[in-house]
């Protein structure tokens, strides 16, 4: 391993990650990076976790969206433990699939019906009861060494900060994207029925709360339909 360049490589993906204007545009650079930069690596995905759902992001390969969703039906694997894991063990590695997995008896044999050889999780990520990890796959045994994890939970620790700018950039331009809309619909409201500012923004507050409907959701209705009704 060329560390070297390696440490090259990952100052410039860390410029690249920073630069991308969306999560999803994220979450690809990432996976993409994990092909490019970690030995051994064939395909990457993201695993996120919801309660015992999985959800399978920016995927390389039809592959890793497989191996989700078998370590979803089994609720056992590498991916689907390092994802669960809020403390404790950070990484998970089967160095080779060819042989008896126990920690992973159900998972391990159909994963090599799957052409998984080897493979590697890393945590990226713990928030709002979300869990989320990092998974490479190589088609050979035997194909991550020490050398391939280390980089890979370098690249794991670059990902969780990017990813982490980068949702929260999303949810602050949702949150000014609301204020508009509510601003918008308390304005036509205020002009359609005679209401103070106040009095406007009760009305959908309160239609919001009786109706279970989120008040950014009331607001684009007044703005599209020019009612609350």
């Amino acid at each position: 391993m060329d560390w070297g360049r390696f440490a090259e490589q990952m100052a410039s993906m860390a410029r690249d990650l920073l630069a991308q204007d969306s999560v999803h545009a994220t979450l690809k650079r990432i996976t993409h990076s994990a092909t490019e930069l970690v030995e051994g690596c064939d395909a990457a995905g993201i695993l996120v976790l919801h309660g015992k759902t999985v959800e399978t992001l920016a995927p390389t390969e039809k592959l890793v969206v497989d191996s989700d969703q078998l370590q979803e039906r089994l609720a056992e694997g590498p991916c689907f433990d390092a994802a669960r894991t809020a403390e404790g063990e950070r990484v998970f590695r089967i160095a080779d699939l060819t042989r008896e997995q126990p920690r992973w008896p159900a998972y391990a044999p159909q994963a090599r019906t799957l052409g998984v050889g080897s493979m590697m999780g890393f945590l990226l990520f713990t928030e709002d009861e979300e869990l989320g990890a990092l998974n490479l796959y190589s088609r050979e045994p035997g194909a991550f060494t020490a050398a391939s994890e280390l980089a890979g939970w370098l690249l794991a620790s670059h990902a969780a900060v990017a990813f982490s700018s980068a949702r929260t950039h999303a949810q602050m331009e949702r949150a000014v994207a609301t204020r508009h809309t509510i601003g918008e619909a308390r304005g036509i409201l205020m002009g359609a029925h005679h209401l103070t500012e106040e009095q406007a923004f009760d009305t959908l507050r309160r239609f919001s709360q009786e109706n279970n409907i989120k008040l950014h959701e009331v607001a684009r209705r007044v703005c599209e339909q020019g009612t609350v009704s």
